[in-house]
């Protein structure tokens, strides 16, 4: 859930924190954040600092340290439409490779089933779900989200269950497979564009490693040069 934060928060104008504000028209309310869990795990942390050092820990640190604990603990060492994202993460100074690698945190990630339902009962209004998925997947997503649900249910996006709660490899298996839960994640494993680095992935073992140094430029993209030091930061007491 960690990463999600930090996944989600650093695509707008760096991390800053902005996506544990409260407000109707928040980032947090938005329909991509609504999948992202613990705030109230960043509040404690959060107070708990404030209580040894006022005004040093920013809420960005609070994700950033929480999400390379989370990632660590998880039993790791290292911490078309894909040429659509390809130049909208151009423009934050980040390469086709970085953007394969960030889609890692769908690890352990998990999605409503609204943002996919359209896949399992009436892909691109035709009435029939999406013929690139996995018919087990199908048959599997289906007994979760029913069609007529009035309970928007979760799914994992590594559909591996023995892995949907490790930062691993899996992810990039399963989406080889046919078995992305998510329609992006799919083209990514099937685009002439991309699909030869998740193989490439799919195979390695340096996955974290290379996902934290993709974390990294994505999270310094967009913040002006002097908050990097942290001269024009400012500091919540509250998260």
């Amino acid at each position: 859930m960690f990463y999600l934060f930090i996944h989600n928060e650093r695509q707008i104008g760096g991390c800053d924190a902005s996506i544990l504000l409260d407000g109707p028209n928040s980032e947090k309310t938005t329909p991509p954040n609504l999948s992202v869990r613990g705030f109230d795990v960043i509040d404690a942390a959060k107070d708990a600092v404030e209580k040894v050092c006022p005004g040093v820990v920013s809420c960005a640190d609070i994700i950033i340290m929480a999400t390379r604990d989370v990632v660590s603990l998880s039993g790791e060492v290292d911490t078309s439409i894909v040429a659509t994202a390809n130049q909208l993460f151009a423009l934050k100074g980040l390469t086709t490779t970085d953007m394969i690698y960030l889609l890692g945190g769908h690890s352990i990630g998990i999605a409503h089933c609204s943002l996919f339902k359209d896949r399992l009962y009436n892909f691109k209004n035709t009435g029939k779900p999406d013929p690139t998925m996995d018919l087990a997947l199908l048959s599997s997503l289906r007994k979760t989200c029913a069609q007529n649900a009035t309970i928007d249910r979760t799914a994992n996006l590594d559909q591996n269950p023995y892995s949907s709660a490790v930062v691993d490899k899996s992810f990039y298996s399963q989406i080889i497979k046919r078995r992305g839960v998510l329609k992006f994640d799919q083209d990514v494993a099937s685009d002439r564009l991309s699909k030869s680095t998740v193989a490439r992935i799919a195979r390695s073992s340096i996955l974290t490693l290379n996902l934290g140094q993709a974390m990294v430029k994505l999270g310094a993209g967009q913040v002006p040069s002097q908050d990097i030091q942290g001269t024009n930061q400012e500091k919540h007491a509250s998260c």
